[in-house]
């Protein structure tokens, strides 16, 4: 369980950083959306019970600020959880370029996940796509930035809680 809460304890940063980032771009009428990088660590790194619980937990905690259905977060999330523990064993765990490039392919699935859930609230007559691709293009390279980095401050939380992460990857 330790995993886990020190886990969740990174993420809830990671949502907070993001929320204030977004309030302050909304003047601006941009949003920053990291989702992808709420999957990646926990479905790379983590067995399926522990890392899917994290992640739908991680899921709820988006859902409470978010004017689309309860849960569709949690859902999408845990799909990609899902998506990505499939593929894991094919995937170099502790490099740093393969665990960002399944965070950019688990953010723009979650986030054109999202996208479609919230395009039926709109009027009709309006065309998100350029605004929704814009800020899709500010996420990927915000991604690619702040990854390697939140992955690190990840692997280190875990260190400083003393966790081994080495035992839920057999093979390495």
């Amino acid at each position: 369980m330790r995993r886990s809460l020190t886990l969740f304890a990174t993420l809830f940063l990671l949502w907070v950083t993001s929320a204030q980032i977004n309030h302050y771009l909304s003047s601006l009428h941009a949003s920053l959306f990291l989702g992808g990088l709420c999957v990646v660590f926990s479905a790379l790194r983590l067995n399926r019970n522990e890392g899917l619980l994290t992640t739908f937990a991680t899921g709820l905690l988006y859902d409470a600020t978010s004017p689309l259905w309860f849960g569709c977060h949690a859902l999408l999330f845990a799909t990609a959880h899902m998506i990505v523990f499939r593929f894991r064993s094919r995937v170099p765990r502790d490099e740093t370029l393969f665990p960002i490039v399944i965070g950019l392919l688990a953010n723009l699935g979650i986030f054109f996940g999202v996208s479609f859930v919230a395009i039926h609230d709109l009027p009709t007559g309006v065309n998100p796509w350029p605004r929704l691709l814009a800020d899709l293009l500010f996420s990927q390279v915000a991604l690619v930035l702040a990854g390697p980095w939140f992955l690190r401050l990840q692997e280190r939380c875990m260190e400083i809680a003393g966790v081994d992460l080495h035992l839920d990857q057999p093979g390495m």
